[in-house]
Protein backbone atom coordinates (compact mmCIF):
# COMPACT_ATOMS: atom_id res chain seq x y z
CA UNK A 1 0.00 0.00 0.00
CA UNK A 2 2.22 2.48 0.90
CA UNK A 3 4.80 1.41 -2.32
CA UNK A 4 1.68 2.10 -4.31
CA UNK A 5 1.13 5.59 -2.52
CA UNK A 6 4.54 6.38 -3.64
CA UNK A 7 4.11 5.87 -6.69
CA UNK A 8 0.89 7.77 -7.51
CA UNK A 9 2.48 10.95 -5.52
CA UNK A 10 5.71 10.03 -8.05
CA UNK A 11 3.15 10.39 -11.37
CA UNK A 12 1.17 12.93 -9.58
CA UNK A 13 4.85 15.39 -8.94
CA UNK A 14 5.92 14.78 -12.42
CA UNK A 15 2.91 15.93 -13.87
CA UNK A 16 3.41 19.18 -12.06
CA UNK A 17 6.92 19.79 -12.44
CA UNK A 18 7.36 18.71 -15.94
CA UNK A 19 5.50 21.68 -17.84
CA UNK A 20 7.70 23.84 -15.38
CA UNK A 21 10.91 22.13 -16.77
CA UNK A 22 9.43 21.88 -20.10
CA UNK A 23 9.15 25.87 -20.36
CA UNK A 24 12.34 26.47 -18.39
CA UNK A 25 14.22 24.33 -21.42
CA UNK A 26 12.04 25.88 -23.51
CA UNK A 27 13.15 29.07 -23.20
CA UNK A 28 16.40 28.35 -24.35
CA UNK A 29 15.20 26.93 -27.68
CA UNK A 30 16.03 27.95 -31.45
CA UNK A 31 13.34 27.76 -33.88
CA UNK A 32 14.30 24.96 -35.37
CA UNK A 33 13.96 22.86 -31.76
CA UNK A 34 10.32 23.49 -32.00
CA UNK A 35 9.95 21.85 -35.09
CA UNK A 36 12.29 19.00 -34.71
CA UNK A 37 11.08 15.53 -35.05
CA UNK A 38 10.98 14.15 -32.51
CA UNK A 39 10.24 16.64 -30.22
CA UNK A 40 13.09 17.74 -28.35
CA UNK A 41 13.37 18.12 -24.52
CA UNK A 42 16.33 19.66 -24.61
CA UNK A 43 17.89 22.52 -26.58
CA UNK A 44 20.32 21.51 -29.70
CA UNK A 45 22.34 24.59 -28.59
CA UNK A 46 21.16 27.20 -25.48
CA UNK A 47 20.71 30.28 -26.73
CA UNK A 48 19.42 33.67 -24.62
CA UNK A 49 18.50 35.36 -27.83
CA UNK A 50 14.72 34.32 -26.49
CA UNK A 51 15.20 37.05 -23.24
CA UNK A 52 16.32 39.51 -25.63
CA UNK A 53 13.69 39.49 -27.82
CA UNK A 54 10.93 39.35 -25.16
CA UNK A 55 11.85 42.52 -23.41
CA UNK A 56 12.53 43.96 -27.02
CA UNK A 57 9.61 43.40 -29.14
CA UNK A 58 7.29 44.23 -26.24
CA UNK A 59 6.58 46.47 -23.65
CA UNK A 60 6.91 43.55 -21.27
CA UNK A 61 8.38 45.60 -18.56
CA UNK A 62 5.16 47.42 -18.40
CA UNK A 63 3.14 44.47 -18.85
CA UNK A 64 4.75 42.98 -16.20
CA UNK A 65 4.99 46.33 -13.41
CA UNK A 66 0.78 46.51 -14.52
CA UNK A 67 0.14 42.35 -13.00
CA UNK A 68 2.49 43.45 -9.96
CA UNK A 69 0.68 47.00 -9.43
CA UNK A 70 -2.53 45.08 -9.68
CA UNK A 71 -1.58 41.97 -7.79
CA UNK A 72 -0.04 43.70 -4.73
CA UNK A 73 -2.93 46.29 -4.62
CA UNK A 74 -5.67 44.24 -4.80
CA UNK A 75 -4.39 41.30 -2.52
CA UNK A 76 -4.23 44.03 0.30
CA UNK A 77 -7.34 45.20 -0.25
CA UNK A 78 -8.67 41.86 -0.56
CA UNK A 79 -6.95 40.24 2.73
CA UNK A 80 -8.03 43.50 4.65
CA UNK A 81 -11.65 43.22 4.16
CA UNK A 82 -11.30 39.58 4.25
CA UNK A 83 -9.50 40.05 7.49
CA UNK A 84 -12.41 42.57 9.26
CA UNK A 85 -15.17 41.23 7.80
CA UNK A 86 -14.24 37.64 9.27
CA UNK A 87 -13.50 39.44 12.68
CA UNK A 88 -16.90 41.08 12.55
CA UNK A 89 -18.99 37.68 11.81
CA UNK A 90 -16.92 36.31 15.13
CA UNK A 91 -16.36 38.67 17.51
CA UNK A 92 -19.68 40.89 17.21
CA UNK A 93 -22.70 40.07 18.03
CA UNK A 94 -25.31 42.57 15.84
CA UNK A 95 -28.88 42.07 13.85
CA UNK A 96 -29.05 39.46 10.79
CA UNK A 97 -25.25 38.82 11.40
CA UNK A 98 -26.20 35.12 10.42
CA UNK A 99 -28.44 35.74 7.51
CA UNK A 100 -26.07 38.12 6.30
CA UNK A 101 -23.18 35.68 6.39
CA UNK A 102 -24.55 32.96 4.89
CA UNK A 103 -25.91 35.70 1.90
CA UNK A 104 -22.13 36.30 1.79
CA UNK A 105 -20.96 32.46 1.68
CA UNK A 106 -23.95 31.81 -0.85
CA UNK A 107 -22.48 33.90 -3.23
CA UNK A 108 -19.14 31.47 -3.63
CA UNK A 109 -22.12 29.44 -5.61
CA UNK A 110 -22.09 31.87 -8.42
CA UNK A 111 -19.71 30.84 -11.31
CA UNK A 112 -17.79 34.07 -12.12
CA UNK A 113 -18.71 33.69 -16.02
CA UNK A 114 -22.46 34.40 -15.21
CA UNK A 115 -21.71 37.70 -14.03
CA UNK A 116 -19.05 38.86 -16.13
CA UNK A 117 -21.25 41.00 -18.58
CA UNK A 118 -23.28 42.33 -15.63
CA UNK A 119 -19.57 43.17 -14.03
CA UNK A 120 -17.99 44.83 -17.16
CA UNK A 121 -21.32 47.12 -17.85
CA UNK A 122 -21.23 48.21 -14.69
CA UNK A 123 -17.38 49.29 -15.21
CA UNK A 124 -17.96 50.30 -18.42
CA UNK A 125 -20.99 52.86 -16.96
CA UNK A 126 -18.61 53.79 -14.08
CA UNK A 127 -15.86 54.73 -16.78
CA UNK A 128 -12.73 52.63 -14.39
CA UNK A 129 -12.30 50.93 -18.17
CA UNK A 130 -8.40 50.99 -18.16
CA UNK A 131 -7.52 51.98 -14.82
CA UNK A 132 -6.35 49.60 -12.08
CA UNK A 133 -9.13 50.17 -9.86
CA UNK A 134 -11.35 48.71 -12.98
CA UNK A 135 -8.99 45.54 -12.97
CA UNK A 136 -8.87 44.56 -9.45
CA UNK A 137 -12.56 45.48 -8.41
CA UNK A 138 -14.46 42.14 -9.18
CA UNK A 139 -11.45 40.55 -6.80
CA UNK A 140 -11.69 42.66 -3.53
CA UNK A 141 -14.74 40.73 -1.93
CA UNK A 142 -13.34 37.09 -1.79
CA UNK A 143 -16.24 35.02 0.11
CA UNK A 144 -13.41 32.02 -0.44
CA UNK A 145 -11.37 33.76 2.45
CA UNK A 146 -13.43 35.25 4.44
CA UNK A 147 -15.31 31.85 5.27
CA UNK A 148 -12.05 30.27 5.88
CA UNK A 149 -11.03 33.04 8.11
CA UNK A 150 -13.72 33.13 9.98
CA UNK A 151 -13.70 29.51 10.55
CA UNK A 152 -10.05 29.97 11.62
CA UNK A 153 -10.69 32.76 13.94
CA UNK A 154 -13.47 30.95 16.05
CA UNK A 155 -10.63 28.35 17.02
CA UNK A 156 -9.04 31.27 18.94
CA UNK A 157 -10.63 31.14 22.41
CA UNK A 158 -12.89 34.05 23.53
CA UNK A 159 -11.19 34.42 26.50
CA UNK A 160 -8.57 35.93 25.41
CA UNK A 161 -10.59 38.88 23.33
CA UNK A 162 -12.55 39.21 27.52
CA UNK A 163 -9.15 39.68 29.02
CA UNK A 164 -7.96 42.25 26.03
CA UNK A 165 -10.88 44.04 26.34
CA UNK A 166 -10.84 44.39 30.08
CA UNK A 167 -7.26 45.37 30.41
CA UNK A 168 -8.62 48.06 27.96
CA UNK A 169 -7.02 46.55 24.81
CA UNK A 170 -9.53 48.18 21.40
CA UNK A 171 -10.24 45.60 18.99
CA UNK A 172 -7.50 47.19 16.58
CA UNK A 173 -4.67 46.54 18.72
CA UNK A 174 -6.29 42.88 19.89
CA UNK A 175 -6.38 42.34 15.70
CA UNK A 176 -3.40 43.46 14.95
CA UNK A 177 -1.01 41.92 18.10
CA UNK A 178 -2.22 38.88 18.81
CA UNK A 179 -5.16 37.53 16.50
CA UNK A 180 -3.33 37.83 13.45
CA UNK A 181 0.11 36.94 14.44
CA UNK A 182 -1.48 33.32 15.72
CA UNK A 183 -3.29 33.40 12.01
CA UNK A 184 -0.43 34.10 10.37
CA UNK A 185 -0.32 30.81 8.22
CA UNK A 186 -3.73 30.82 7.12
CA UNK A 187 -3.57 34.95 6.47
CA UNK A 188 0.14 34.33 4.38
CA UNK A 189 -1.64 30.90 2.39
CA UNK A 190 -4.70 33.07 1.07
CA UNK A 191 -2.62 35.99 0.44
CA UNK A 192 -0.24 34.05 -1.87
CA UNK A 193 -3.31 32.57 -3.37
CA UNK A 194 -5.03 36.22 -3.90
CA UNK A 195 -1.85 37.08 -5.26
CA UNK A 196 -1.32 34.57 -7.73
CA UNK A 197 -5.12 34.38 -8.66
CA UNK A 198 -5.03 38.55 -9.66
CA UNK A 199 -1.62 38.10 -11.06
CA UNK A 200 -2.32 35.33 -13.47
CA UNK A 201 -6.49 36.64 -14.07
CA UNK A 202 -6.43 36.92 -17.95
CA UNK A 203 -10.02 37.40 -19.12
CA UNK A 204 -11.23 40.33 -16.88
CA UNK A 205 -8.00 42.70 -17.73
CA UNK A 206 -8.29 41.86 -21.75
CA UNK A 207 -11.99 43.37 -21.23
CA UNK A 208 -11.26 46.36 -19.26
CA UNK A 209 -8.06 47.98 -21.05
CA UNK A 210 -8.46 48.65 -24.20
CA UNK A 211 -4.59 50.70 -24.40
CA UNK A 212 -1.50 48.82 -24.50
CA UNK A 213 0.05 50.39 -21.57
CA UNK A 214 -2.51 49.31 -19.22
CA UNK A 215 -2.51 45.60 -20.32
CA UNK A 216 -1.55 42.65 -17.82
CA UNK A 217 1.47 40.35 -18.65
CA UNK A 218 -1.08 37.20 -18.98
CA UNK A 219 -2.67 39.56 -22.15
CA UNK A 220 0.61 41.02 -23.12
CA UNK A 221 2.23 37.26 -23.58
CA UNK A 222 0.07 36.79 -26.09
CA UNK A 223 1.76 39.37 -28.62
CA UNK A 224 5.09 37.63 -27.80
CA UNK A 225 6.04 35.37 -30.64
CA UNK A 226 4.50 34.01 -33.87
CA UNK A 227 1.96 31.33 -33.77
CA UNK A 228 1.91 30.65 -37.50
CA UNK A 229 5.79 29.92 -37.81
CA UNK A 230 5.94 28.45 -34.24
CA UNK A 231 8.37 31.22 -33.16
CA UNK A 232 7.39 30.26 -29.11
CA UNK A 233 10.78 31.50 -28.08
CA UNK A 234 10.18 34.59 -26.48
CA UNK A 235 6.77 33.71 -25.07
CA UNK A 236 8.70 30.70 -22.88
CA UNK A 237 11.38 33.02 -21.79
CA UNK A 238 8.62 35.52 -20.39
CA UNK A 239 7.00 32.71 -18.96
CA UNK A 240 9.58 31.62 -17.38
CA UNK A 241 10.69 34.60 -16.21
CA UNK A 242 6.57 35.42 -14.68
CA UNK A 243 7.09 32.05 -13.01
CA UNK A 244 10.55 32.66 -11.17
CA UNK A 245 9.31 34.98 -8.03
CA UNK A 246 6.16 32.93 -7.80
CA UNK A 247 8.08 29.84 -7.70
CA UNK A 248 10.71 31.53 -5.31
CA UNK A 249 8.05 32.93 -2.83
CA UNK A 250 6.48 29.66 -2.96
CA UNK A 251 9.88 27.67 -1.76
CA UNK A 252 10.33 30.41 0.78
CA UNK A 253 6.92 30.16 2.15
CA UNK A 254 6.33 26.46 1.97
CA UNK A 255 6.69 26.45 6.11
CA UNK A 256 3.36 28.77 6.65
CA UNK A 257 1.87 26.79 4.09
CA UNK A 258 2.80 23.60 5.32
CA UNK A 259 1.90 24.94 8.82
CA UNK A 260 -1.63 26.15 7.59
CA UNK A 261 -2.82 22.73 6.17
CA UNK A 262 -1.79 20.76 8.60
CA UNK A 263 -3.83 22.79 11.44
CA UNK A 264 -6.72 21.41 13.65
CA UNK A 265 -9.71 23.44 14.21
CA UNK A 266 -9.65 22.03 17.57
CA UNK A 267 -9.72 25.29 19.58
CA UNK A 268 -7.21 26.92 22.02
Amino acid sequence: MKRLTAVVATLFSLAVVFPIAYSISASFFQWADFTAIPARLLPSVPTFDNYRRAFSESNLLVFLSNSLYSALVGTVVRMTISILGAYAFTFFSFKGKNFFFILIVATMLLPPDALILENYTTIRTLRLTDTYLGIISTTLLAPTHLFMLRQYFLTVSREYREAAVLEGCSDSRFLTTLLIPISKAVIITLAIHSFSTIFNDYLWPLLVTNREMMRTVQVGLTMLGFSENLDYGPQFAAITLLMSPILITFIALHKPIQDSVSTRFTGR
